[in-house]
């Protein structure tokens, strides 16, 4: 199975700092219509995000469970099922081997999935995304950002202009 791992913060929704409520949360425009296409071509959705808001107290691990579940039933009214939601709560300093870049997450995923990643891709906005890509071994990567980002096959400056270059380009999603 090839999957599509994502970033939250930045890439699903706009990433206003710490966000932990529905109230804050907003999708990112042109995110539903990049993600279909990837559903589209048979990738599996893998949400990948490091949450220190938790463990910086600023909000509990019950108040990202309801927003995520959510999320997740907002995608999935949109037609973009999502496999699972992986989350580091930890600090960036606590050494933990689950906050990107560090494998916890994808190991978590590989786990309990036969994933190619070969033919996968990571979509994030931040250098820590694409070296948790590279260090997984995730074959695509996409970087979401003005400044820039070292190591990712392709970067844009915003969700629509992806979706758009993928919309133009099939052909490298279609594997």
């Amino acid at each position: 199975m090839k999957a599509l791992f994502l970033d939250r913060d930045g890439i699903i929704n706009v990433d206003h700092g710490y966000v932990s409520t529905i109230e804050a949360f907003a999708f990112n425009e042109d995110i539903f219509d990049l993600l279909r296409l990837f559903v589209k071509y048979g990738y599996a959705l893998f949400i990948v995000t490091n949450q220190s808001g938790i463990g910086r107290g600023y909000y509990t691990i019950e108040d990202f469970n309801t927003l995520t579940a959510w999320m997740v039933k907002r995608l999935e009214a949109e037609g973009i099922p999502i496999v699972s939601v992986h989350h580091c709560p930890h600090l960036p300093d606590e050494g933990c081997d689950c906050r990107k870049p560090a494998l916890g997450m994808a190991n978590a995923v590989l786990r309990h999935h036969a994933i190619d990643l070969s033919q996968s891709w990571m979509i994030g906005d931040k250098q820590s995304d694409i070296d948790f890509a590279h260090n997984a071994g995730i074959a695509h990567t996409v970087a979401i950002n003005t400044h820039p980002i070292t190591r990712c096959e392709y970067q844009f400056a915003t969700i629509g202009e992806a979706k758009a270059f993928f919309e133009e380009n099939w052909d490298k999603i279609a594997l």
